[in-house]
């Protein structure tokens, strides 16, 4: 049962962000192929990743993530920002054009949020918050974010 029901809720918010890209690249000319919004993705959860760390995590080579790179840099839905620490190192960061184009997972994530606490009272809101972060802290070792 915790299965099937833990399934159907991660299905659904793959299926709702599927359908939101296709209807982003029917819309409008997005110049983004789904590999590169996946990589957009990636780089979004990693918070400001440097390229190294882009390449590390995805598992490809330091050449191939820059060349994805580079072609996100160019059709300007990603910027490199000096990293204020160590200046020979940059870190990747999606440009407002993207987050208006493309962010869609957190609007639909907040609206899911904002009926699960109208739903279930604010004690089983909290449990759920709880075990969710046990989840993913403690149950999800092999997807590290920074």
């Amino acid at each position: 049962m915790l299965e099937d029901s833990f399934t159907e809720v991660y299905t659904k918010f793959k299926l709702h962000f599927y359908q939101e890209i296709f209807s982003a690249f029917q819309d409008q000319e997005a110049g983004l192929s789904a590999m590169e919004t996946f990589c957009m993705e990636v780089i979004l959860a990693l918070n400001e990743p440097t390229v190294n760390e882009f390449a590390s995590f995805v598992r490809i080579s330091s050449p191939n993530a820059a060349y994805k790179i580079n072609s996100l840099l160019q059709k300007g839905y990603l910027e490199k920002r000096q990293s204020s620490s160590d200046r020979r190192e940059y870190h990747l960061r999606p440009t407002e054009k993207y987050m208006r184009r493309f962010n869609v997972s957190s609007s639909y994530l907040q609206s899911v949020l904002d009926r699960v606490k109208c739903r279930f009272s604010p004690e089983d809101a909290r449990q759920l918050d709880r075990m969710l972060r046990i989840v993913g802290q403690e149950l999800m070792p092999e997807v590290e974010l920074r």
